[in-house]
């Protein structure tokens, strides 16, 4: 896929969010907050009943106007005692870091005008929540082009951590639905899945949890 092709694909996506209606994106979010709140629970069970560290770390992210609102998902993890993380952008072209969040946290206006959580010590995330403008069914990511979610996927992985990726995306994002021949960059770095208000992509994705033994 050339650079022209994913500007246009990203150009139309911002296009087609822009079309939904406040009250469907509220309900939309609500959807997709409902669906990882049941995701982390049932999975939280199962390494309960299997005796498996169980994802207590979860990065999530501030939105952009357009995108899902996930922030009232965070605020009921909080209360439950799941660490919530925010991405901080310490240098253009850098990875990510991931801080905690907690809802009397002091928030900062970043680049591209990002919110951010006062910088506190990094943590290693369990769970990454990625915030995703276009995806395939096999969970392939659009981004918005500058790539920090690629890096930092692919700096945690070189450091044998592998956190269960999700991306977070409206159902209008399918890019096979705007181009059925799209295929990912080599540098895009696969998801474990994509969720959106109706559906996993492939499907829910699997916790890669260790024994407590």
């Amino acid at each position: 896929m050339t650079q022209n092709n994913a500007d246009d694909l990203r150009a139309r996506l911002k296009q087609a969010r822009k079309t939904l209606p406040v009250a469907d994106r509220q309900r939309a979010s609500l959807l997709i907050r409902a669906r990882l709140f049941t995701w982390l629970a049932t999975t939280h069970t199962a390494c309960l009943t299997a005796g498996l560290h169980s994802p207590n770390i979860v990065a999530g992210f501030w939105p952009l106007a357009d995108e899902p609102d996930l922030t009232p998902l965070f605020r009921q993890w909080h209360e439950q005692g799941v660490v919530v993380a925010l991405p901080v952008m310490r240098q253009p072209e850098q990875i990510l870091e991931f801080h905690r969040w907690q809802p009397h946290s002091e928030m900062n206006q970043a680049g591209f005008g990002v919110m951010e959580p006062t910088a506190t010590t990094p943590l290693v995330p369990d769970v990454v929540l990625v915030p995703t403008l276009g995806f395939t069914p096999q969970a392939d990511r659009l981004g918005y082009g500058k790539g920090f979610y690629d890096r930092t996927l692919a700096g945690l992985a070189a450091s044998h951590h592998h956190p269960t990726t999700i991306g977070v995306a409206w159902d209008n994002a399918n890019l096979h639905d705007l181009d059925p021949d799209y295929q990912a960059a080599a540098h895009d770095h696969p998801l474990d899945a994509i969720i959106t208000p109706t559906q996993w992509y492939p499907d829910a994705p699997s916790w890669r949890g260790t024994s407590l033994a």
